[in-house]
């Protein structure tokens, strides 16, 4: 990857829908103070499942990004990633009433659609018939209709696509969207991921699995990636959605630069339908392909987002991957998990996660791993134990690993001329 101006692609925009607030700066500043958005679980009823706690997005009204028959017209996750869009391209400053919208393009990145209105709908052809189904529904649950609805609203009609790799789908799509920025597919992409998942099919489908926390005291505890104590992960929802641009569009137009994307990388385990590897193998390969590709070096890592989901299995072959890559350098390195405060949406997790890293470089600040109570000697590394630390951060990386063995990470940069 070279380094020229045509060649860079920055981070112009950010917008988030989660459970601790619905903008980038109350989940900012939520995490930065160590608060859970972890309550009792009240989309679904919790009776029949093991897990009582979710991250729900709360105090969302779509009447402030669309109009109210829009709105109907759509699923959860596809409101939340047009609502993120709205918030990422007001803070980009794109005025895209002047803007080549043919040069344009969406890339989202989810895991399941809109799996609550499958199950709603689903119900509704059993007790009430087919014929009284919503004519809405395909078009609603489809997983490519976050990106369609981006597209739709705001008249882009460049390259567009989805990310559909299960928990690595948003980080993959930032990584893809960079991509085909860098190969002038496109001037700007809304890239990013979203995620509305918790209802009752898929609530059961994981508990069945034994994938989500049991956890039945205070619900900010029930997320705790890396202590002895974990469970299985807090499901989440929301959206976190980026503009990016190549740094000659962006400069072009005086835009305001957050950081640069400077690589990233893939692979596939190979190995088991939900399990990561025990030994971390296909995460340390997405790990060295991400390094590899921005063309950094093991000393310049200065922080990492883990994928941290809070389940036995994942944190501890979590930790075996970056030892693996970064040897003993692996003790120096600080790393936290945003999920410990927000639990995990899924597919809508890397996009999020990236907007702490960006922040986190910006603001010279690293939120803590909340719930660390007790070590787990298979958990060794510095998490940033329950207290925010202050750090100057040049490039750091960003992990997500989902079912299937799909692994993503990036690589992500302070921006400089």
């Amino acid at each position: 990857m070279t380094n020229n101006n045509e060649n860079r692609v920055v981070i112009t925009g950010m917008g988030a829908i989660t459970c601790l607030g619905n903008s980038v700066d109350e989940f900012w500043t939520g995490l930065k103070n160590g608060k859970s958005g972890i309550r009792e679980i009240s989309l679904v009823s919790p009776g029949g499942f093991p897990c009582r706690v979710s991250g729900e997005v709360r105090d969302f009204d779509t009447a402030e990004y669309m109009d109210r028959k829009e709105s109907r017209r759509m699923a959860r996750f596809s409101q939340f990633a047009v609502a993120a869009a709205h918030q990422a391209v007001k803070d980009s400053g794109l005025d895209l009433e002047n803007e080549d919208l043919d040069r344009i393009g969406v890339l989202i990145g989810s895991g399941s659609g809109g799996l609550p209105e499958t199950d709603q709908q689903a119900e509704i052809r059993v007790t009430r018939g087919v014929n009284r189904m919503s004519p809405y529904y395909i078009p609603m649950m489809l997983v490519n209709m976050a990106a369609a609805n981006i597209s739709h609203t705001f008249n882009l009609t460049g390259y567009t696509n989805t990310c559909v790799t299960a928990c690595a789908a948003s980080t993959q799509a930032i990584g893809e969207a960079s991509e085909i920025i860098r190969r002038g597919g496109a001037d700007v992409i809304v890239t990013g991921g979203t995620e509305a998942g918790i209802c009752e099919i898929g609530m059961g489908g994981f508990s069945t699995m034994r994938a989500l926390t049991t956890w039945t005291g205070d619900p900010v505890k029930a997320s705790r990636p890396f202590d002895s104590g974990r469970d299985g992960f807090a499901p989440s929802e929301g959206s976190g959605i980026l503009i990016m641009e190549s740094l000659q569009h962006a400069t072009a137009r005086g835009a305001q630069i957050y950081a640069e994307i400077g690589g990233w990388g893939v692979s596939a385990d190979a190995y088991h339908l939900v399990q990561p590897h025990p030994e971390g193998i296909g995460a340390a390969k997405a790990m060295q392909r991400a390094l590899d590709s921005a063309g950094v070096s093991l000393d310049e890592i200065d922080y990492i987002n883990a994928h941290g989901t809070s389940t036995p299995i994942n944190d501890k072959s979590e930790t075996i991957a970056i030892k693996r890559v970064f040897g003993e350098k692996a003790y120096n390195i600080p790393i936290n998990s945003t999920k410990s405060m927000v639990g995990h949406s899924l597919g809508a997790s890397g996009a999020l996660e990236a907007i702490v890293c960006i922040n986190s470089i910006n603001d010279r600040i690293m939120h803590p791993t909340i719930n660390q109570e007790e070590a787990d000697p298979d958990c060794d590394l510095d998490y940033v134990p329950n207290v925010a630390r202050e750090a100057d951060l040049d490039v750091v990386m960003s992990n997500s690993f989902g079912f299937g063995g799909q692994n993503a990470a990036l690589v992500i940069k302070r921006f400089a001329d």
